[in-house]
């Protein structure tokens, strides 16, 4: 037995027949000390409610449930992974919920009473962890319900959500989108001899944090803005913006440049957070005062 007295996880796995599937993005952790880090590492959790994606065979869900979660939520769309995490439940009666679905079309703000903390902490699955991550980035209501994400990622990811463009290889709309919204740091590294099996890269855990209190910003703008900028970023701003739907028809891209202080022959990775929330605020300003016939 382990010391959460529960069997170690390489016995579970083989007794339910579990071998990692890549068309999931799975990589199974079996180092007990490793999840004992990563839930250590997303801070007390008395009276927490933890929303974990991929859970597995249940590495880091017991880790999770053995530093004191109140409850942890769990989504894990392989069928094959529900006995095991069934034997995790009756170990710890009345704190673990499994929901069979795929994460991306579930919302974890609305799984809780609005009274108890919500912190979500996975190691994600490669395949839909930066989409994932941006769902949760643009929650239409903010502050959101969830106080902390702490997250695994392929190093890369993790390098491309931290980036200032100081980074310039790594800075992207991903950074702009979790910058304006969230404080972000790596918390360590995990290598691929970690998994089973292993990756061909290294991993990273990220903690973000929620900004309570973010620059106003029309998200679907700034989401437009990125997009298009980030997705021709060897064009000039006065160019790749030209592409934003709704932007060019309406407004002088070297104007509205202009009028928002940067220098149209930038690129975007040279304009940081700020620069691109501004923007952002601009053109909403702008629309609005063409909609009342303001000039």
């Amino acid at each position: 037995m382990s010391a959460d007295g529960l069997p170690p996880l390489r016995e579970v796995v083989e007794r339910h027949g579990l071998d990692p599937k890549k068309a999931l993005g799975q990589n199974f952790l079996f180092d007990l000390n490793l999840t004992g880090k990563i839930a250590r590492a997303s801070g007390p959790l008395e009276g927490v409610c933890v929303f974990e994606v991929g859970p597995g065979p249940g590495g880091l869900t017991r880790a999770l449930l053995t530093q004191g979660a109140a409850r942890v939520v769990a989504v894990e769309r392989d069928r094959r992974c529900l006995a095991a995490l069934a034997e995790i439940g009756a170990h710890f009666p009345g704190r673990l919920d499994v929901i069979e679905a795929d994460a991306l079309s579930v919302d974890p703000c609305s799984l809780t009473d609005a009274e108890v903390p919500l912190r979500i902490v996975a190691n994600l699955p490669y395949n839909i962890g930066t989409a994932l991550l941006v769902k949760w980035v643009e929650t239409a209501a903010w502050p959101p319900r969830f106080d902390r994400l702490v997250l695994m990622f392929q190093r890369e990811v993790a390098q491309r959500i931290v980036a200032t463009p100081a980074q310039r290889a790594d800075y992207g709309r991903l950074a702009v989108l979790c910058g304006w919204r969230m404080q972000s740091r790596i918390l360590f590294d995990v290598p691929p001899a970690a998994f089973t099996p292993p990756p061909k890269v290294m991993s990273s855990v990220v903690e973000l944090i929620p900004r309570r209190d973010p620059a106003p910003c029309p998200l679907g703008r700034l989401s437009a803005l990125t997009l298009a900028a980030f997705g021709q970023r060897r064009k000039m701003l006065r160019q790749s913006l030209k592409s934003v739907p709704g932007l060019a028809e309406t407004i002088d891209i070297p104007d509205f440049l202009a009028a928002a202080g940067i220098d149209g022959t930038k690129r975007a990775e040279e304009v940081d957070v700020t620069g691109f929330v501004h923007l952002a605020q601009l053109w909403e300003r702008l629309t609005l005062s063409a909609r009342s016939g303001v000039g």
